[in-house]
């Protein structure tokens, strides 16, 4: 049986009574695909755009596989030029990614050509407009956000595959202990149902983004993300209006992020094998009860 995966809900636009009443308060994921008709960047952002306002510089990226315990997470795996980094994505298949990139210090007028969908809620981190970009077969690991903000994901260039689950049902994904991402030893579009039982009937929402299209992911969720062509995302952050939010935000940052960081670097592979047994005794414990957590 593995993951029951429903499609997100899709509109071309929405009201922000309805955004707030239906999306926002519940915290489930939307796909808005009229959100950025209004953008330059739309039509304006072409990878020989970005490569002649970005130029030559180095960017670190980031590949597939399964992260070295001897290190912290999202160590670069290699260093390009950005504009052959983005020759390459378009031309080729690789699992070559860049991960989290403010490309507005480098250009700071590509803010000009975008614009953040205030009209539908408020607290936006307008300092921490970020991008993506990644060849087809490269994959963003599942995982949820350390700082638990809600997202608008606007996608350009080719499709890209994206999974998503609440967080509720983080044990049952082999969640690692102290950490915001699960266990890497399963495919997430073919989990082995016999070896990690506890994948069996976690209910999840599932959309093949396309040019244009901003997908609206709500604080905590889980995400996987496949890259089918080569192309790039933009994520606007913005933070949740309760306190308990904020501060459980606070939390992962100060205490579960640098707990792990230190674990990780201290025991090395001896915490890495801890970890990931407890993650796989926390999930078959989670799917005996019968509850996601």
């Amino acid at each position: 049986m593995s993951f029951i995966l429903r499609p997100i809900d899709t509109v071309e636009s929405i009201s922000p009574e309805d955004f707030a009443a239906n999306y926002l308060k519940p915290r489930r994921p939307l796909v808005i695909k009229g959100l950025t008709n209004n953008w330059p960047a739309r039509q304006k952002w072409s990878p020989d755009y970005l490569k002649q306002v970005v130029g030559d510089k180095i960017v670190p990226l980031y590949d597939n596989s399964k992260a070295d315990p001897s290190k912290p997470i999202n160590s670069a795996a290699a260093e390009m030029p950005f504009d052959e980094y983005i020759d390459l994505i378009m031309s080729e298949p690789t699992e070559l990614r860049i991960f989290f990139f403010n490309i507005f210090k480098q250009a700071p007028q590509l803010l000009n050509d975008i614009a953040f969908p205030k009209e539908l809620m408020g607290g936006f981190i307008e300092n921490m407009p970020s991008m993506f970009f990644g060849g087809s077969n490269s994959v963003t690991f599942l995982h949820y956000d350390i700082d638990l903000p809600h997202i608008f994901h606007t996608h350009f260039g080719g499709k890209k595959h994206v999974i998503l689950f609440e967080n509720k049902w983080k044990r049952r994904l082999y969640c690692l202990p102290n950490a915001t991402y699960a266990l890497e030893d399963y495919d997430v579009l073919n989990p082995d149902a016999k070896k990690f039982p506890a994948l069996n009937g976690v209910e999840g929402t599932e959309v093949f983004l396309e040019h244009g299209d901003t997908l609206f992911m709500p604080t905590g969720y889980w995400h996987w993300m496949k890259y089918v062509e080569g192309g790039y995302s933009l994520s606007l952050r913005a933070w949740d209006a309760s306190i308990s939010r904020k501060a459980a935000s606070v939390y992962n940052l100060a205490i579960k992020g640098a707990l792990d960081s230190v674990l990780k670097m201290t025991f090395k592979a001896n915490y890495a094998k801890f970890r990931e047994g407890l993650a796989v005794k926390r999930a078959h414990r989670a799917l005996a009860a019968g509850k996601p957590y």
